[in-house]
């Protein structure tokens, strides 16, 4: 079993492919994010049946990365890294030349869609697991900053260009993009060490009683978080003000530079206040500036209270990702974040559902004003239930101090 890390080299090279890795696919969910709506809509599906398309495509996400999890335990992550992009490749290509509503849904069964305009799914359970692996137990919480903030800047490039694609007329293109991204996920896991690999005979999944409360309070965090992914928002701009493809391309960007700035400083506030701290500290204003959006009088107000949530908003996911890998054994820990990605996934895709009935009956308000209270009510039971467990790199850094 791989319990250490005794050469730096392969270290830096693998974590250095991961990075990479996840900016391409990062890049291809942040233009996807925001022209997915327009582009089911071009194809005259209805508000309930792109909800109904988003809210396959996060519960099959979700699904995904249980059988990620397994299959990374069974037949290696390496390999299970390039299926799914192989699955990310297939999914663009429907998108890209289906017109069909049916043949549309297909593409959400892949679980590649990237609602969220992140590639929150089968990807992030192996290589979160990957990463607390080669990471030490007192660089963790920041190793998991930096990979959110590739993620965020890869979603920030992908927000530009396709602020600049010229809306439902070239989508299609930028879904053929899309497909050639997935194309080269799938091609660059087979460049990482076997240092990545956990030990084959070992459980994926261990006990599951001290999860479940933390996964029912991620459940609810979720399905707030589906009323409000990024597609939907996109949606829900363009029916309210008639905002365009730039002005959501543009305005997701920023959001995404101004969370990836918010990622450089997760890691260090962990550090210094820990992680279920951080989560509650950065994520419930957050919260309280989601129940303003529907009460903004224009689009400038909207998009300005939109900006100043992401400067918070996502603070909390990286230390998320580092405490549910801190409180399991190392070999657990692709089936630890399975296991409450899969709930907080599915609970999440009745987001989008409600969302567009809401939109369709013109109850435009209804999913913020949700979503922010599901959200507040989170960050209330994390901080009463977690303050005082600690997470394994934690109590590293305490008996670090106390030495």
């Amino acid at each position: 079993m791989i319990t250490a890390v005794t050469s730096r080299r392969p270290v830096h090279r693998d974590i250095t492919i991961l990075m990479v890795t996840r900016l391409l696919r990062a890049s291809a969910f942040g233009f996807g994010g925001v022209l997915l709506a327009f582009h089911l809509r071009s194809r005259a599906l209805s508000a309930t049946e792109i909800g109904a398309g988003f809210a396959i495509g996060v519960a099959a996400a979700a699904l995904s990365g249980l059988l990620a999890a397994i299959a990374s335990g069974r037949f290696g992550r390496r390999r299970t890294l390039a299926a799914i992009g192989l699955l990310m490749a297939l999914c663009g290509l429907d998108l890209a030349v289906a017109t069909q509503p049916w043949l549309l849904m297909l593409a959400g069964l892949t679980g590649m869609m990237g609602i969220a305009g992140t590639d929150q799914g089968p990807f992030l359970v192996v290589e979160q697991a990957v990463l607390a692996q080669t990471a030490t137990a007192g660089g963790r919480n920041r190793a998991f900053a930096r990979y959110s903030l590739t993620g965020a800047i890869g979603g920030a490039a992908g927000g530009l260009a396709a602020g600049t694609s010229g809306g439902a007329a070239r989508s299609a293109a930028f879904f053929v993009v899309f497909a050639l991204l997935g194309i080269a996920t799938a091609i660059l896991p087979f460049f990482l060490t076997s240092a990545v690999e956990s030990d084959a005979d070992a459980p994926v999944f261990g006990r599951i009683r001290p999860l479940v409360g933390l996964t029912a309070l991620f459940a609810l965090d979720s399905l707030g978080g589906g009323l409000v992914a990024n597609a939907v928002v996109a949606y829900w701009l363009q029916v309210r003000f008639g905002a365009t493809p730039l002005v959501i391309g543009v305005s997701f960007a920023i959001m995404s530079i101004v969370t990836a700035a918010s990622f450089l400083l997760a890691g260090r506030l962990a550090d210094r206040i820990g992680l279920i701290n951080t989560m509650v500290a950065t994520h419930l204003p957050g919260n309280l500036l989601l129940l303003l959006v529907p009460l903004a009088p224009s689009l400038g107000w909207t998009l300005g209270l939109l900006i100043a949530r992401s400067a918070v908003n996502s603070m909390d996911q990286p230390a998320r990702q580092a405490y549910v890998v801190s409180i399991v054994k190392p070999n657990e820990r692709s089936g630890a974040l399975a296991i409450t990605g899969t709930l907080r996934g599915l609970v999440g895709s009745v987001g989008p559902l409600i969302t567009g009935l809401a939109i369709q009956s013109a109850s435009l308000g209804l999913p913020f004003f949700a979503a922010g209270t599901a959200k507040s009510l989170y960050d209330i039971g994390l901080y009463l239930g977690y303050r005082n467990r600690r997470g394994d790199d934690e109590t590293w850094q305490k008996a670090k101090v106390d030495d």
